[in-house]
């Protein structure tokens, strides 16, 4: 997996988990799912540990948002059709400016995830500037790290 450009001590999240059904239509002809929509998946999850709401405020108020700026992704084992994966996310601060990723997909009663990824996001005003986040944002998000 992708290691972040520095060599400083990063403090994880706590693993948010997040269940995504996986219908025909993710996949391709042969029953197994089409690997763009990993992507779709991971996009989902880090969503789901930030807040729709959250984000929608950020950006209807303050004109913030978020933009992957790297992206490393490997498939080790094919989801298949009518699979109930369950993606597995962890996130720490970088800078003020980007967050990392770690994200795992996992299969039911599987021994290893059939998908890593460790996506860099960063926060862009609304003339896509690089942005420091919000104190506020930052505060939320420490929420979810480790006591």
């Amino acid at each position: 997996m992708h290691k972040p450009s520095n060599n400083n001590a990063f403090i994880w999240s706590k693993t948010a988990h997040f269940a995504v059904q996986i219908y025909y239509e993710d996949t391709d002809f042969s029953g197994v799912v089409y690997h763009p929509n990993f992507l779709k998946y991971f996009e989902r999850a880090r969503e789901h540990v930030i807040g729709a709401d959250v984000l929608q405020t950020l950006w209807n108020q303050q004109g913030l948002g978020f933009a992957v700026y790297k992206s490393d992704m490997i498939c080790h084992d094919g989801v298949e059709f009518a699979d109930i994966i369950d993606v597995r996310t962890q996130f720490c601060f970088e800078s003020k400016f980007r967050t990392i990723w770690k994200q795992e997909i996992w299969r039911p009663n599987a021994s290893k995830a059939a998908v890593t990824a460790c996506i860099e996001m960063v926060c862009m005003n609304n003339k896509r500037q690089l942005t420091a986040m919000p104190m506020d944002l930052i505060a939320l998000l420490n929420q979810t790290m480790p006591s």
